[in-house]
């Protein structure tokens, strides 16, 4: 049997348990809403299925399953609930953040087997001293999403020598992400927010600790040390990021049609499903994500092969992936505003799968890499106009 073979089977077996979990998992969204985290029963369940080694190269005990694949399982995810699909994405990088380590520390780390989780924040919002050795680190940082479920979080900071920022060649400041155990770094409870509130998303803080160099690693222009992961991971994060927007447009669209069939207003004598305008609205809704999904994809196995390449463009490529990712998740975030619309007052209650999937949509579209800025990278790109690098 052909390591593609085994690989194919591998992510069919993950996708298939995926299945069959996801009527459970929905039946919970309103209670992961409430505790505004995963609960640590089904976090135990997705973990048994294999999702947090699917990434890890199978060196180290992994599946090693691809980007292609792991896209359509936590598309799959985010369709029965959209946060629990974007902390599982989160946790589902682990491997390729990890592998930004010396490959020694990659090494230890999954020394006890491959279903290892980090999460943290990229903002640098916290500043590393350069000391003998390491780094004294200090910082808050936002958005470390899944933060109390985690192994390992990261932090990235501006790094701090003699007194001042060190600066890059381009005179930007220097960044490095630092390393902890979950258990030395302070959580707050901070997430209390309009939309994706089961991803415990609460800030991290870390007051004056001593990382060693060897628990460092640079989150965007790093390389792994290890084969059989991302060759630049920031761009399959992006693409899984996207994905679960489109999970949970799909979500939007099962819903309302579901509905349509019986449900009528009171002022018509005909359910929604016979009403001229649903069907033309729901069909131009389904068609549009079809598109996004099926360029998703595209770019996705494009993106793949040309990493491969000698010539590839890193930061063009970052802006053209950004582009992509921000017009796929503002188009589903269209597909969920037409559902919502469309099932009329029944979509304004808690508790509503349509009210959650507006509000999850809605927060999905101000990440960095998804909001109109990041389709203006590929403008000023096609210009011949600086490109602003990263988030």
């Amino acid at each position: 049997m052909s390591a593609a073979t085994v690989v194919g089977d591998r992510a069919g077996e993950i996708l298939r348990a995926v299945r069959d979990l996801a009527p459970s998992i929905a039946a919970r969204a309103s209670e992961i809403e409430a505790g505004r985290s995963l609960p640590v029963d089904l976090f135990e369940e997705l973990k048994a299925i294999g999702l947090f080694r699917m990434l890890v190269p199978r060196s180290h005990g992994g599946d090693q399953v691809g980007l292609l694949a792991s896209m359509e399982i936590l598309e799959t995810l985010a369709a029965a609930d959209g946060s629990t699909g974007w902390t599982t994405m989160i946790g589902v990088e682990s491997p390729q953040i990890l592998s930004l380590l010396p490959r020694e520390t990659y090494d230890a780390i999954y020394a006890d087997g491959p279903d290892v989780t980090v999460g943290g924040s990229f903002a640098p919002a916290g500043q590393a001293w350069v000391e003998d050795g390491g780094y004294r680190v200090s910082g808050r940082w936002p958005f470390a999403s899944g933060c109390e479920r985690w192994d390992w979080l990261f932090a990235n900071c501006t790094i701090v020598e003699n007194g001042q920022p060190r600066l890059e060649a381009s005179g930007e400041a220097a960044t490095r992400a630092v390393l902890l155990p979950r258990q030395e770094v302070r959580i707050e409870d901070t997430w209390k927010v309009l939309g994706l509130r089961g991803t415990g998303s609460h800030h991290i803080v870390i007051e004056d600790l001593f990382v060693p160099e060897e628990r460092t690693f640079d989150i965007f222009d790093g390389r792994p040390c290890v084969a059989g992961v991302a060759r630049y991971p920031i761009l399959d994060f992006c693409f899984h990021i996207t994905s679960v927007a489109v999970g949970i447009a799909q979500a939007a669209l099962d819903e309302v049609v579901r509905a349509a069939r019986s449900r009528q207003r009171t002022s018509m004598r005909s359910t929604l499903a016979r009403v001229p305008l649903v069907q033309y609205r729901l069909g131009r809704a389904e068609t549009s994500l079809r598109a996004a999904r099926a360029y998703l994809r595209a770019e996705a196995a494009r993106v793949t092969a040309a990493t491969e390449r000698d010539d590839f463009d890193l930061i063009a490529e970052v802006a053209r992936v950004y582009a992509n990712d921000a017009w796929v998740a503002q188009l589903c975030a269209q597909v969920v505003d037409t559902c919502y619309t469309v099932n009329g007052s029944a979509s304004i209650s808690d508790g509503s799968t349509l009210q959650r999937c507006l509000r999850d949509i809605h927060t999905i579209t101000q990440h960095s890499s998804l909001n109109e800025s990041a389709i203006t990278r590929a403008g000023a790109a096609l210009l011949g106009e600086e490109i602003d690098r990263w988030f």
